[in-house]
C-alpha cells in the first residue's frame, strides 16, 4: 500500500470527473475488508487534495450488489478523507423529476438485502481487531453542511436543484417493475437508485460527512408510459449532463468547510469502536 494521509475530500463515482486533471497519483489501498472497487486516484482542485473512487471500477465491471462498500469507505478514510461527495444516477419517481433534474436528497429508504452495512458487527478482523457493536443514529443520514454546499454549487451554475427528497435504494442490477416503481412513488419517495445504501451509514460509522448528489437520468417505469428504462438510456443522459455536473462538483469541493462543525464529525465521540478510530 502506498501511504498518504493528507487527502481532504473523497468523491465516489469519480468516473468522468478526474479524467482531465493534469496530475493524478494512483494509490492502491488494502483494507481489512478486502479490496475497494479500484485504486484511489488522487488529484488537486483549488489547492485541496481529492481522492476519486469509481464505485463500479474504471471499466464499470462491478455491479451494484457486489460493490465492496465497506472497503470503499475505509480506503477513503485511510488516506485522510473526512468529507465525501457521492454523485449518482437515479430514476425519477415523480412526474416533475424528469431527466436532467438534480436532486440533493435528505433521506433514503433501504430496499436492498444481503449487503454488509456496518463495521461494528462484533467479528474479529484479519488484523486482529474486534469491533464493538454500536447502534449509530441515522435519523438524518446526509451531512447538512455538505447538502447546503452542493445546493449552492448547483445554483451557482444555473442549475435549479431539488432541495431534499427521499432516495429509494434498490438491490439491482435489474431495474424496477412498473408495480414496484408505482409503489415507491406512492410513498412520496423522490428518486430510485442502486448505490446510495450502504454508503451513507458506513460513512457515518466512520465519522465522515457524506453528501449524495443525484442526477435523474430517466423517469422510472411506473411514471413513464413507454417501454421502460434501459441501461443505454441511463448512460446517454448521464453523458449528456456530465459537462454540467462536473463544474458543480468541483465548485462544491472548493466550498466544503475546512473545519467541520456538523454532527457527522462528532459521530464517534464517546464511542468505543474497538477499531482505534478517532
Amino acid at each position: 500500500m502506498t501511504q498518504t494521509t493528507d487527502v481532504e475530500i473523497g468523491v465516489i463515482g469519480g468516473s468522468g470527473f478526474y479524467s482531465f486533471l493534469d496530475d493524478i497519483t494512483e494509490v492502491a489501498v488494502e483494507t481489512p475488508y478486502g479490496a475497494p472497487s479500484d485504486s484511489l486516484l488522487i488529484g488537486e482542485i483549488a489547492g485541496r487534495k481529492v481522492a476519486f473512487l469509481p464505485r463500479h471500477g474504471r471499466t464499470h465491471s462491478v455491479p451494484p450488489h457486489r460493490i465492496n462498500y465497506r472497503a470503499n469507505l475505509w480506503a477513503l478514510r485511510s488516506v485522510g478523507v473526512r468529507q465525501v461527495l457521492a454523485p449518482c444516477a437515479v430514476g425519477g419517481l415523480q412526474a416533475h423529476l424528469g431527466p436532467g433534474t438534480l436532486v440533493v436528497p435528505d433521506q433514503f429508504v433501504d430496499r436492498t438485502y444481503g449487503r454488509e452495512q456496518t463495521y461494528y458487527d462484533g467479528y474479529e478482523r484479519p488484523d486482529g481487531l474486534t469491533p464493538n457493536v454500536i447502534h449509530m443514529s441515522m435519523a438524518d443520514p446526509y451531512c447538512p453542511a455538505g447538502r447546503q454546499v452542493a445546493l449552492a454549487a448547483a445554483r451557482g451554475r444555473d442549475w435549479e436543484p431539488t432541495d431534499g427528497g427521499t432516495l429509494a435504494v434498490i438491490q439491482g442490477p435489474r431495474f424496477s417493475t412498473r408495480a414496484e416503481s408505482r409503489w415507491y412513488g406512492s410513498q412520496g419517495w423522490s428518486v430510485v437508485g442502486m448505490t446510495g445504501f450502504p454508503e451513507a451509514p458506513l460513512a457515518r460509522e466512520l465519522g465522515l460527512c457524506y453528501t449524495s448528489i443525484a442526477l435523474v437520468t430517466d423517469l422510472d417505469a411506473g411514471v413513464e408510459v413507454g417501454e421502460g428504462v434501459t441501461h443505454e438510456d441511463v448512460l446517454k443522459v448521464f453523458g449528456e449532463n456530465i459537462d454540467r455536473l462536473r463544474p458543480v462538483l468541483f465548485d462544491a469541493v472548493k466550498a466544503l468547510p475546512a473545519e467541520r462543525t456538523c454532527l457527522c464529525s462528532r459521530a464517534l465521540e464517546g464511542q468505543d469502536t474497538g477499531l482505534g478510530l478517532s
